[in-house]
């Protein structure tokens, strides 16, 4: 796996597995793909956040399960590890650090801006996982890891403020 092949929307739009694995198109932007594809989980958030907490719990692990086959696909399919437009595993580091985020406009805002934060600097052990798995895991591990931090300090944000 090695250079990094030129992927367009139409040919993500054709295969299922890609369609997801570049966030229905948003891994295609030609600059900060994984912010886009952060920006493409907004939505569905505002979606998922409506159901009880344990559904949204259950469908963000299914999402990260699947995640792992689905961009280990995609990469197998590009020959290439972790291409910059295989953006699953950041829609999903978004979904969890907004696991259980309070009401009002500025939480979402907040959780993206951690999340890309933490997704973006890798500390400790999130740039472990980055650099040292390969595959579906290593792509979505790093992701996973930096919602959790993201997570962490969203709550304690929140405990700090009511």
């Amino acid at each position: 796996m090695s250079e990094i092949p030129k992927v367009t929307l139409a040919s993500v739009l054709r295969n299922p597995v890609h369609c997801l694995a570049f966030g229905f198109g948003s891994g295609t932007a030609p600059i900060a793909p994984g912010t886009f594809g952060t920006l493409a989980a907004v939505p569905i958030w505002l979606l998922l956040c409506q159901l009880p907490l344990v559904w949204y719990s259950l469908i963000v692990l299914v999402a990260a399960v699947v995640g792992v086959w689905l961009c280990g696909k995609a990469a197998e399919d590009l020959k290439v590890h972790d291409h910059p437009g295989i953006v699953w595993d950041e829609m999903v580091g978004y979904w969890i650090t907004m696991w259980a985020a309070p009401a009002g406009w500025y939480w979402p805002i907040l959780g993206f801006a951690l999340f890309r934060l933490f997704d973006i600097w890798k500390p400790w052990p999130i740039s472990v996982a980055d650099q040292h798995l390969k595959g579906g895991v290593g792509i979505m591990l790093d992701d996973l890891l930096a919602g959790l931090f993201a997570l962490g300090v969203m709550q304690l944000a929140y405990y700090w403020a009511v």
